[in-house]
């Protein structure tokens, strides 16, 4: 299926055009399922007359319920509504459809998570289609693998992500006539005294993560140290987070009055979506109307995906149907539906007044295409980054130190360890002062009878080491110095449940605790504790009010994630898997920033 846009007839009035950068969607696996089944269905329909459309809806109605992003449930809504009354049917078979608004983060976990979800069935209704505001959800539905499956088509609509701001902030900073990078217009949005900024949860909201995002790519284009000013800036937006979209809004002046706008609680900037700026716009009079800047390096568009959730197991009505919804969607009345409710087409055009209403004005530059969109991994880091500079870390490292790790990596001319070794150096410079670090290794009768030996007490990177020198230079060194033990196996669980038991003990308020163990084989050490007394251990020390996930990574093909994962899990964590020990840095920020979402929501 190609994008949709609004046709020529209207996009002659004011049109400016927005050619889409980013990547085409998989629509192939949409297409070879319900195409077949069209195809099919249309030919037994036709045979048996069935595709009679002045036939009563009664008792022939198909069913489809879609799940939607808060934002866009509304215009989705009303063109099912209007489908409905307009007996629009799928092969002869009325279309009834029923949206539901509910939040993209937390659709995109509980699919993640699969069936096995507490809850899954009771909160998250049976739906055959989701509309999220992003695809960024789409890879944090994946999770690793063993969730429900989903496939995306393209886009019904899009908004870009902007700075929106109140008139007083807006004149001070030149709006509409001085434009600015991502970089420039947060640096001088925070350097004034006159306006706060305020953003939405980058693990919550993809308006908030997209807008980080850019602004990190920014940052870096400007060259010098951008990974601390993106933190800095990370912190400053942490102080003023809010849980979501739509609380974002809320913490805006209320008035022009000097009470409102000197109230330092009240935000004078927010990072919103164009759509959302509409929508307020709308509501509001006078001075409180918001103005948007549009960064002249490019804005990252909100995308809203149509996707099929467990496609495979559709019924053959249910394929049917949401394919018909699809292409309804894409109509001539549809997309005239989501511009009224202040969406662009999908390929990120839109008319003048679109952008008039949601407070964009020439010179800005809301006509430009659009910022191509960060990848995978790229979002990936800024949301580990993200995580660790608003909860400072407090993390234990346990390294698999058995002779196997002394296994060459193919394509490398060096072994698993020393590759290892480089990739946790390269990750310790993702973390601040403030971060407090520790190293163990592990081996079979490594110290004595026991499987491990502590190598670096865990304590803040910042801190002075005795001898002269900071905690973070010795724990470099320390990591550098780490060597394979010839001959030693690999004792995983009396090192994990010893491990644990410290790291619980020094349990650190306020801070994001965790146990980083890594692994290239299975447990070797017969004599130890078994699996299952180590679940069961662990399952007894392990306390809500004192979270301590293990975040466990299978390193090579010898290791098991299954039985990393297994222990992993009972105390909130996870396991992963890496196949070349390089990978190791990305997945401990993904594991991080999974394990703290884990431990949010379980507080909720």
């Amino acid at each position: 299926m190609g994008r949709h846009s609004l046709p020529d007839s209207q996009a002659a009035e004011g049109r400016r055009g927005h050619p889409s950068t980013r990547r085409r969607r998989r629509t192939v696996a949409i297409a070879t399922l319900l195409v077949l089944a069209v195809a099919t269905g249309t030919a037994v329909a036709a045979k048996g007359g069935l595709l009679s459309f002045s036939e009563s809806c009664e008792g022939s109605a198909v069913h489809l319920s879609v799940v939607a992003s808060p934002d866009i449930a509304p215009a989705v809504r009303s063109i099912a509504e209007q489908a409905r009354a307009d007996e629009v049917k799928a092969d002869g078979r009325c279309l009834v459809v029923e949206v539901l608004a509910r939040d993209a983060h937390k659709v995109a976990e509980a699919l993640a998570a699969g069936d096995t979800e507490p809850g899954f069935q009771v909160w998250l209704p049976d739906f055959q289609v989701w509309l999220p505001d992003s695809e960024l959800w789409l890879e944090r539905a994946k999770g690793l693998g063993d969730g429900v499956p989903v496939s995306p088509s393209d886009s019904v609509a899009s908004s870009p992500v902007a700075l929106a701001m109140v008139p007083s902030a807006s004149r001070a900073l030149g709006w509409p006539r001085k434009t600015y990078t991502w970089a420039e217009l947060v640096a001088g949005a925070l350097g004034s005294d006159r306006v706060r900024l305020g953003a939405a949860d980058p693990a919550r909201s993809a308006t908030g993560l997209l807008a980080l995002a850019g602004i990190g790519a920014s940052s870096a284009r400007q060259g010098g140290d951008s990974d601390t000013r993106v933190a800095q800036t990370a912190k400053v937006l942490a102080e003023r987070m809010s849980d979501g979209d739509a609380q974002v809004l809320e913490t805006l002046a209320r008035s022009t009055s000097g009470a409102e706008e000197g109230n330092p609680k009240r935000n004078q900037a927010v990072l919103i979506s164009e759509q959302a700026a509409f929508t307020h716009n709308a509501e509001a009079t006078g001075a409180g109307k918001l103005d948007l800047f549009y960064p002249e390096d490019g804005t990252p568009l909100l995308d809203y995906p149509y996707t099929l959730v467990n496609e495979a197991r559709l019924s053959t009505a249910e394929s049917r149907a949401a394919l018909r919804f699809m292409n309804l969607l894409g109509d001539r009345e549809a997309q005239a539906t989501f511009a009224e409710h202040g969406f662009r087409a999908g390929d990120g055009s839109a008319k003048d007044s679109l952008v008039a209403a949601a407070g964009g004005r020439k010179p800005q530059p809301y006509a430009e295409p659009a910022l191509q969109a960060a990848s995978a991994e790229e979002l990936q880091e800024t949301l580990g980054m993200w995580t660790i500079t608003v909860q400072s870390a407090r993390l234990t490292t346990v390294v698999d130190a058995s002779g196997s790790m002394a296994t060459l990596v193919p394509g490398r001319n060096q072994s698993r360890m020393d590759v290892t070794k480089e990739s946790l150096i390269q990750a310790l410079d993702q973390f601040t002062p403030d971060d407090e670090i520790g190293l163990w290794e592990f081996a079979t009768t490594l110290d004595g009878e026991k499987d491990y030996r502590r190598l670096m007490e865990t304590k803040r990177l910042g801190d002075g080491a005795a001898g002269g020198g900071t905690h973070r230079e010795k724990l470099t060194a320390a990591f550098a110095g780490l060597q394979p033990v010839p001959g030693g196996a690999t004792g995983l669980y009396d090192t994990t449940l010893a491990s644990y038991k410290e790291a619980r003990s020094t349990y650190v308020k306020g801070k994001f605790n965790a146990l980083v163990i890594l692994t290239d084989g299975s447990n070797q050490d017969t004599d130890g504790i078994s699996r299952g007394g180590l679940v069961t251990e662990l399952k007894e020390l392990v306390d809500p009010e004192r979270p301590v996930p293990v975040i466990a990574i299978a390193v090579g093909p010898d290791a098991d994630r299954d039985e990393v994962a297994e222990i992993a899990r009972v105390t909130g964590g996870d396991g992963y898997e890496v196949s070349d020990p390089a990978e190791i840095q990305a997945v401990i920020l993904q594991a991080i920033m999974a394990a703290g979402q884990n431990g949010r929501a379980a507080q909720e």
